[in-house]
């Protein structure tokens, strides 16, 4: 099926009606609340969801002893409405830590050991049997390479922090699915092997770990060669595999806020076609590759060029998804459609 045919768009019978599994969107709920096209789209295509940003500590927490959980009780509503799984992105991450943690937790490990246990069970357990699973943990690793990222959880209180943050989350909610999230892990082998030996000694201590996360940021020039080895590594755990948080970029970047690098300016049409290829095999690679039992599902991060965070983040134009910035469906979208079609 070409991915260009324009009588195709009468083809659009959502992404969800045409998958074995779960399809899902992180989106900024406030956004789509506020949007009848984009909460249609939503609606249409989608029956698992992730909050971009306001289901993180910061978001959650942003002030000590003053819990905000209006927008992620907003967010349950809707998914509980629409009968879509919600999926709770993310417990700990260094990125989404509040000033306030840091500052308190500088001063004193111990008294952070203790918050980090109070914060999940309260968080997991406020949302216990309603919440099908987390990312426990994001980004662990440095950007590439092997070795644990240095940051303030892990200065304060070492690697065991990651194991910790699981078995907590595994106490507030026995049933809730839990995962270990991280970029790159797609095209840098020696941090996936880094991140698979991880997980690896989880499961031998009895760490309760039961999904891999790939983010799958991934740029047009990664060899579907090495996704494949990826996903056919990672599997091998036995464990769910979620692609978390896909995206599609033309352009390069050297995953710092702000450094992008504009190799295009200019979308054509080869290079829609190209990108709809590529999502396609992506979806292809991931069922023929990751056994039916292990595929909790694909979520897309943010599914329009409009809302993106690509550009704002790397400051760099580009058109990473599968709507353009007028809400429309592009090759992109049929080439996933063909792909879980197939």
């Amino acid at each position: 099926m070409a991915c260009n045919n324009s009588k195709e768009k009468k083809e659009v019978i959502g992404l969800k009606n045409a998958a074995t599994f779960p399809i899902g969107t992180a989106i900024n709920i406030n956004r789509l609340l506020n949007d009848a096209k984009l909460q249609k789209l939503q609606i249409e295509n989608f029956n698992s969801i992730t909050a971009t940003s306001d289901m993180k500590m910061q978001s959650i927490l942003p002030v000590e002893n003053q819990y905000n959980w209006k927008t992620s009780d907003t967010i349950l509503q809707y998914a509980t409405k629409h009968n879509q799984r919600l999926f709770g992105h993310n417990l700990i991450w260094h990125s989404s830590t509040p000033k306030w943690v840091e500052e308190k937790g500088e001063k004193d490990s111990i008294w952070l050991g203790n918050f980090m246990q109070e914060y999940i069970k309260t968080y997991v357990g406020r949302y216990k049997g309603k919440v099908a699973a987390w990312d426990v943990v994001n980004e662990a690793f440095e950007s590439s390479g092997a070795n644990y990222r240095e940051s303030f959880w892990y200065k304060k209180l070492g690697k065991s922090y990651i194991e910790k943050a699981f078995q907590y989350a595994h106490e507030a909610d026995p049933e809730a699915i839990l995962f270990y999230n991280d970029f790159n892990i797609e095209r840098d082998t020696v941090k996936l092997n880094a991140v698979l030996k991880m997980v690896n000694e989880f499961k031998a201590k009895g760490v309760p770990i039961s999904g891999i996360g790939f983010q799958m940021h991934i740029r047009m020039d990664i060899p579907d060669e090495i996704i494949a080895y990826a996903l056919k590594k990672a599997a091998e755990t036995g464990l769910q595999i979620h692609l978390s948080e896909v995206d599609i970029i033309f352009n390069t970047h050297n995953d710092e806020r702000l450094g992008g690098i504009q190799n295009y300016s200019v979308l054509t049409d080869e290079m829609k076609q190209a990108q709809a290829e590529k999502y396609k095999n992506l979806i292809k690679m991931y069922k023929e590759i990751v056994p039916r039992e292990q595929q909790f599902g694909i979520t897309f991060w943010d599914f329009t060029d409009r809302d993106s965070w690509i550009k704002g983040f790397f400051n760099l134009k580009d058109w990473p998804c599968i709507y353009d910035d007028n809400l429309q469906p592009k090759p992109a979208y049929f080439g996933v459609l063909d792909g879980l079609k197939e």
